[in-house]
């Protein structure tokens, strides 16, 4: 990567606790105050603080390089931010109900959970399944979980993004093939899948296949919907679950950023000309109560990519530079005491992403600490979206916060922060090789273990957990899924099983191990398995067969 003049207030400031506890007496608090990332921040900015600042070269216009201040010019000026809501739950009939209230309540994108049978590719008649299924999003084996899931919902005017990483492509095929089956024209259909599988060995889990294989797979995605899906975003680079896990915002950038790279290199490695995949490239992060960092973190990231994708890889066409994101608040702050407050921190946090100029956004209900949300807390959720957009001011102007001293410095310095992060990442071999090292998992535990030592120090307050708490509290009756899920799911694949044609799909299956153990597209051959009512299990299982499975590595 290249070198860079390194942004002021980079420097770190001393470790907390260095200096004394608190206010007294004698003179005012000399606590260094710092940021979620270890940065300091001082409680007066000045225009000292940005001397020799250049906003031509640092800010640009909205809309154009190096996208600080967004990547459209008119920003939600022009048309407020897509109101996702993240739902699936049970069975496919049970979340397409939810789908179509989130719908009637003003939801103007659809995003589907997934239990985590299907997010490992396993069916749900599968021993690994047991005790799982439904539990955590929607049980998808078949295509005919996916007709029921979008029964009624017209897919050429809704933009549906499914959280799916390892199985990505065989889900995506599937929403394909119920387009068809609704007349609606491929080229029509939007959403995104968020196919970030190297993110999985990092912080979640969740992944199949060996990084190699799953890194031809994402370019297979790459070149099938080029041709196939031209709307459709092909991959979202989470940061999102490593923050959740417990990386600090300039981890969660620099860790992103570095995934992306990854993509793009592999991409490029498979012969694809950089500005024919990089426009359809979309990132997905969190959004924390932190307002100020966060807002300088989502700056920071669009302007860094800008400069990658210029720079590191020569791409020409604007699009290919422009860092577009989907925001999720953070789950990971939400508590189970006194979960009404949860609504207060989900809605400083949408703020967060919306200051940050996100392109779509899913707001968590209060109440997802202790269960599934309830139908009423994911319609307060989708309220506070609608409130942000339609009730204040902030949709009236392009990026509130440009020339803030506070911000444009705080920007700055997670820049140059994630940049160096970046930087030791490329001199272990990239971010593939960083992950078979367990580097980036060993520092995301190393975070998160310095966050549990604050709030049980009580250094950090949790407002309810560590401080103002309740004694006593209303018991709270949380959603809960009906174990015959699992049982009405096996019947369903006994019986998809004994009406299709076993020797049809095994003949597909077995084209789609000869072009995994090639060089072809394996999207077309899983496609007409799909088509021929193969499972979501048998399809995953046909490429462990040629790929092998993951074990991961011992910590760095």
């Amino acid at each position: 990567m290249n070198d860079r003049v390194e942004p002021r207030g980079s420097e770190r400031a001393a470790p907390r606790g260095s200096a004394q506890d608190g206010p007294t007496r004698a003179g005012p608090d000399t606590t260094p105050r710092l940021t979620e990332s270890g940065l300091p921040i001082e409680p007066v900015y000045g225009p000292e603080h940005l001397a020799g600042w250049d906003p031509a070269s640092q800010l640009g216009s909205p809309g154009s390089f190096p996208y600080t201040r967004g990547v459209y010019p008119t920003m939600y000026v022009g048309r407020p931010w897509t109101m996702r809501q993240y739902a699936g739950y049970g069975t496919a009939a049970e979340s397409n109900q939810r789908f179509h209230r989130l719908i009637e309540a003003g939801t103007t994108g659809l995003s589907v959970a997934f239990d985590l049978p299907t997010q490992m590719g396993f069916d749900s008649d599968a021993p690994l399944a047991h005790g799982e299924v439904g539990k955590v999003g929607v049980a998808i084996d078949s295509i005919e979980d996916m007709r029921l899931l979008f029964d009624g919902i017209p897919l050429d005017r809704v933009s549906t993004s499914m959280t799916i990483n390892a199985p990505a492509a065989v889900l995506l095929l599937l929403y394909q093939l119920v387009g068809e089956e609704q007349g609606v024209p491929s080229a029509a259909l939007t959403g995104t899948i968020q196919n970030d599988v190297l993110k999985e060995y990092i912080a979640r889990g969740t992944f199949i296949y060996p990084p190699q294989a799953s890194l031809r797979l994402v370019s297979d995605i790459f070149a099938y919907c080029r041709r196939e899906l031209p709307r459709f975003n092909t991959i979202s680079i989470s940061g999102y679950h490593m923050a959740e896990a417990g990386a600090s915002p300039v981890q969660e950038v620099a860790f992103t950023l570095a995934n992306g790279i990854e993509y793009v290199r592999a991409a490029l490695d498979a012969g694809l000309d950089v500005d024919e995949f990089a426009p359809r490239l979309s990132f997905f992060f969190v959004a924390r109560t932190t307002l100020l960092e966060e807002v300088a973190k989502f700056r920071a990231a669009r302007r860094l990519w800008a400069r990658v994708m210029r720079d590191e890889f020569g791409a020409k066409n604007p699009k290919s530079m422009m860092l577009r994101f989907h925001t999720q608040t953070a789950g990971v702050q939400l508590t189970a005491q006194q979960p009404e407050v949860n609504l207060v921190r989900v809605a400083i946090q949408a703020l967060a992403a919306v200051l940050g100029g996100t392109q779509s956004l899913h707001t968590n209900a209060y109440d997802e600490a202790l269960a599934l949300p309830s139908e009423k807390a994911a319609r307060l959720a989708l309220r506070t979206q609608q409130v942000l957009a339609y009730e204040t001011d902030v949709t009236k102007t392009v990026d509130p916060f440009a020339g803030s001293y506070a911000v444009e410095t705080l920007t700055d310095q997670i820049e140059a922060e994630a940049y160096k992060l970046m930087e030791v990442i490329q001199s272990l071999g990239g971010a593939v090789a960083a992950i078979e090292r367990g580097f980036q998992k060993s520092a995301i535990e190393q975070s998160a273990y310095r966050i549990a030592q604050e709030i049980d120090d009580g250094e950090r307050v949790v407002v309810g957990v560590n401080k103002f708490q309740t004694p006593d509290e209303e018991p709270y009756q949380p959603l809960r899924v009906d174990p015959r899920i699992e049982e009405e799911q096996r019947a369903r694949l006994a019986k998809l099983r004994a009406d299709r044609s076993s020797s049809e799909v095994e003949r597909h299956l077995a084209a789609l191990r000869r072009a995994a153990a090639g060089s072809d597209n394996v999207l077309y051959p899983m496609k007409e398995a799909l088509a021929a009512r193969a499972t979501v299990g048998e399809v995953c299982d046909a490429l462990r067969d040629v790929w092998g499975v993951y074990t991961p590595p011992d910590a760095f």
